[in-house]
């Protein structure tokens, strides 16, 4: 079975990064840490992980085009400690997130076990463009 691509629609031309995207966003959706995605006022915007567990040393955000990344990594337990059950994930992870063009990273926190990413997106530029047409050398032949 051949894959259909997005980008071979004659409409969509040069779109083929967005298929790419597309394709990144899906490997990275994992289920571990669950997080939320709030709308905050007019352009903004809040990503909400729930990083229990973790510090802030352990933890680290990227934009890599276009691609926010967040990873966290633990330090190693001390093997000393004996559980008697182990509920809580200590395992790593990386999650991503595919941001559009004009939205930006404005700040992360930390608050209670929640990793807070604040995103802003900007007004795009409304730019019209006028093509000229220019007259054909081999039209007057």
């Amino acid at each position: 079975m051949s894959k259909i691509s997005l980008a071979a629609h004659p409409f969509l031309l040069g779109f083929d990064q967005l298929e790419r995207l597309a394709e990144r966003a899906a490997k990275g959706a994992e289920g571990y840490p669950p997080y939320n995605i709030e709308h905050v006022g007019a352009n903004g915007f809040r990503i909400t992980l729930a990083v229990a567990g973790f510090a802030e040393t352990d933890l680290a955000i990227t934009l890599e085009e276009r691609q926010l990344v967040i990873r966290g990594r633990q330090a190693e337990i001390d093997e000393s400690r004996v559980f008697l059950h182990r509920g809580i994930a200590a395992r790593a992870f990386q999650r991503s997130f595919v941001l559009a063009d004009g939205v930006e990273v404005l700040a992360a926190s930390m608050e209670n076990g929640l990793l807070n990413i604040d995103l802003h997106r900007s007004a795009p530029d409304s730019i019209v463009q006028t093509i000229p047409i220019s007259r054909s050398e081999r039209g007057s032949q």
